[in-house]
């Protein structure tokens, strides 16, 4: 008869045994990953070659996919997202803040060869290391309660630094905690995230780097121009009278007699065509400043809908759908007429 303490004592053996295999195995992985030729090297020489990158900068590429879950090597020249990834886990693995100088400025460098950087309209966003200096941001302190205008000062990959002037408080106050930092990219969307705010220099906040971004949408959807009345309440219950001039499933044009700051929350009333009373919650994303020339008492400003919108989304889809529907064939009849 076995008795308890041995039984415990061959369970112990038999645990350790499996965890050792374990661990060989994940060795050998590693060690693997590390040597062996990986999936997509010959295109990867070829893509380093044409875009004539340095020995620094292609061994730096290198590191890069072997810290990262790609089987491809190739797979971080094909988009800065797949970039962007790569970067994270090799700075999670190493450790951004005992990674040498040189390679994070190869990576920085990299970024901007690749063209992956917010400075190509067209590249794909999903770090704050994507952000240059000179940009202009939102930083929204206290829970979203207090916004303030500022911009990108300093960039670099362990952090950034933008302007802060001690207009909410000494800087120095907010070291350790996080902020909300919101950037429009315009003709595409609103990129936002937290950050954490890890020192505090005159004139200067320095932010640890996200990428987590939440994006809003500025022009996914095809739009409508309407111009229909609008009842805005806000948060205060108060009231004004505006015009929607334009109108999507993902968000609006509006006009209000006053302007509001970027991510000011509020509600519209609107009567929709053939779909009744519409009562939606809206995220003020951007003011354009008096646009509308037919009404140039109106600030124009971008907003995305926000809260339960998905019925006022699917209706307006409808509407709009319905419209361009009896535009096609007004325009076939008066073609038919003169042809």
């Amino acid at each position: 008869m076995i008795l308890p303490s041995q039984f415990i004592w061959i369970a112990s053996v038999l645990f350790m045994g499996l965890l050792l295999l374990v661990l060989v195995e994940i060795q050998r992985s590693n060690y693997r990953r590390e040597n062996e030729e990986m999936f997509g090297t010959k295109d990867f020489e070829a893509k380093v070659e044409e875009k004539g990158l340095t020995p620094k900068e292609i061994r730096t590429l290198e590191k890069l996919v072997r810290a990262s879950k790609f089987e491809n090597k190739d797979a971080v020249l094909n988009s800065s997202h797949l970039f962007e990834t790569a970067v994270a886990d090799f700075y999670e693995f190493r450790d951004v803040d005992k990674v040498r100088d040189e390679t994070l400025d190869a990576v920085s460098e990299l970024r901007k060869k690749l063209r992956f950087d917010a400075a190509n309209p067209f590249t794909v966003i999903a770090s704050t290391r994507q952000f240059n200096v000179g940009n202009r941001v939102d930083i929204l302190f206290d829970g979203a309660s207090k916004l303030k205008h500022s911009e990108i000062l300093t960039h670099r990959e362990k952090y950034w630094k933008v302007s802060y002037d001690d207009s909410f408080g000494p800087g120095s106050s907010y070291v350790g905690k996080e902020v909300r930092i919101r950037w429009t990219r315009p003709e595409d969307a609103v990129y936002s995230t937290n950050v954490k705010v890890m020192d505090y220099e005159p004139g200067k906040l320095v932010l640890r780097h996200s990428c987590e971004l939440e994006k809003q949408q500025l022009r996914r959807w095809l739009r409508e121009i309407v111009n229909f009345p609008v009842k805005v309440t806000f948060a205060d219950e108060s009231t004004c009278d505006g015009i929607l001039y334009d109108l999507s499933a993902g968000g609006i044009l509006i006009g209000l007699p006053m302007e509001c700051e970027s991510g000011t929350h509020v509600r519209i009333h609107f009567e929709l065509p053939s779909f009744g009373p519409e009562d939606v919650e809206i995220e003020i994303l951007r003011s354009l400043g008096h646009k509308n020339s037919d009404y140039p008492e109106y600030f124009s400003m971008t907003a995305s809908f926000t809260g339960a919108f998905g019925w006022t989304q699917e209706r307006v889809l409808q509407y709009i759908f319905e419209v361009n529907k009896q535009k096609k064939a007004k325009e076939l009849a008066e073609n038919a007429l003169t042809s």
